[in-house]
């Protein structure tokens, strides 16, 4: 089978088998100081935010038989490097990078044969670099300026034996293999982070309710990042986004999004119209068959005909038999967190004096919801069908009370949870 990072091929990168897990270190050649840098905590997937863009020139020279690459991003994203043979090349992954208009600037060298960008699946995309003579990262980092908060990756290769340039494909591999060994064994809960995947509801061709020229997929990206940032201010959480622009991302790859980054819970952002006017305040709702009411029966059918519309798959049809045992399996353990979670939040709402629904507790079958061993919760933060509540989500002191009740219940939840698992441990 032809390498899909080979010299011909021009397209779409396939996945690689030792693509590494969220937030893995960068494996780097012998000798390289300063390997990946996190910049601070409590980003989005992998430890950062969002999807970065090249944010200036990149710039590729020689000096000296080396080469020397300086890639600006306008944002810190995950990263590793990658070395490989036949021909040689060195291969950077990123987490979201869009590489729209992105092109190598300065001299041409004779160490430089090609470079290509393209996407690995899952969110990953590459650069790869194809080199004339086998050459080995001596140095490689990221640094982030604090005060615009863009990142500078800085790479240089300097040349190698191919023996040595062996040796190192062979140390990678197998520390992928730790990494991954690493990762499946993470510490419970009170003694790391606790991760929590925000999503923003709607997005891209879903805008989601519509009152005049709100939207709700533009109110809700707004309070998610609001959310995000009082939690990162905090200690004990690492906050993921679904989205972090106006872009459609479907059920599935929401889902996706939460698996990948072994969330410890989900909580979807929404504020819906419902036909009738009458709904108002803040509501929690959790997975189930059977809808609380005909409301929450429409508003899990709305969402999950917007999905389909906008080329989602629905996972309805995936779920054979044994899917379903399993998952069943899964969800008897997962349930009481999940009521545990729904509680935390009606509490904190309700006790920062923040309006919620007559019944602030209810139940629907949204799709949004059925990762059936991750605590879900969807939360109707209000209902642009209420004139209120439409004023209070374009209020950013009211936004503000909504995000510090929200972080206190998350806080309280992950407090209930480390106090579980120590009482499941005696």
């Amino acid at each position: 089978m032809q390498d899909p990072t080979g010299p011909r091929n021009r397209g779409i990168l396939s996945r690689r088998r030792t693509l590494v897990g969220l937030g893995a270190a960068m494996m780097l050649a012998p000798g390289v100081a300063g390997a990946q840098q996190a910049a601070g905590s409590g980003f989005s997937v992998g430890g950062f935010s969002g999807r970065a863009r090249v944010g200036g020139t990149a710039l590729m020279r020689s000096n000296d038989g080396r080469l020397l690459l300086d890639l600006p991003l306008t944002q810190p994203v995950p990263w590793r490097l990658r070395h490989m043979a036949d021909p040689p090349r060195v291969a950077l992954d990123f987490r979201q990078v869009d590489w729209t208009g992105f092109a190598l600037q300065g001299r041409a060298s004779p160490l430089l044969g090609d470079w290509r960008t393209g996407t690995l699946g899952d969110g990953w995309t590459r650069l790869v670099l194809e080199l004339t003579r086998p050459m080995l990262a001596r140095g490689a980092g990221m640094t982030v300026d604090p005060g615009s908060g863009r990142a500078m990756v800085a790479l240089r290769l300097e040349a190698a034996s191919a023996t040595a340039l062996a040796a190192q494909i062979a140390q990678e591999g197998a520390e992928d293999g730790a990494t991954g060994e690493a990762t499946a064994r993470r510490a419970p809960l009170g003694h790391r982070p606790a991760v929590v995947v925000l999503d923003p509801g709607h997005g891209g061709i879903d805008p989601g309710a519509v009152q005049g020229r709100l939207t709700e997929a533009a109110l809700m990206l707004t309070f998610s990042r609001e959310l995000a940032e009082v939690l990162r201010r905090r200690d004990g959480f690492q906050v993921v986004v679904t989205r972090d622009d106006d872009s459609f991302v479907s059920l599935e790859a929401r889902l996706r999004i939460a698996r990948q980054a072994r969330a410890d819970l989900f909580l979807s952002l929404h504020a819906d119209s419902l036909p009738d006017g009458n709904a108002h305040g803040a509501t929690v709702y959790t997975l189930a068959e059977e809808a609380s009411n005909a409301a929450s029966a429409r508003l899990a059918e709305r969402h999950d005909r917007a999905d389909l519309l906008g080329g989602g798959v629905d996972l309805r049809q995936h779920d054979d038999a044994m899917a379903q045992v399993l998952m069943a399996i899964a969800r008897t353990e997962t349930q009481p967190r999940t009521d545990r979670l729904a509680r935390a939040l009606v509490d904190g709402i309700s006790g920062a004096g923040l309006r919620m629904h007559r019944r602030p507790w209810q139940q629907a079958d949204f799709t949004v919801l059925r990762a059936a061993d991750i605590p879900s919760a969807l939360l109707e933060v209000g209902f642009m069908s209420s004139p209120r509540d439409l004023e209070r989500l374009q209020d950013a002191d009211w936004r503000g009370q909504m995000a510090l009740a929200l972080a206190d219940s998350l806080q309280g939840w992950m407090a209930s949870e480390i106090g579980q698992a120590s009482l499941r441990r005696r």
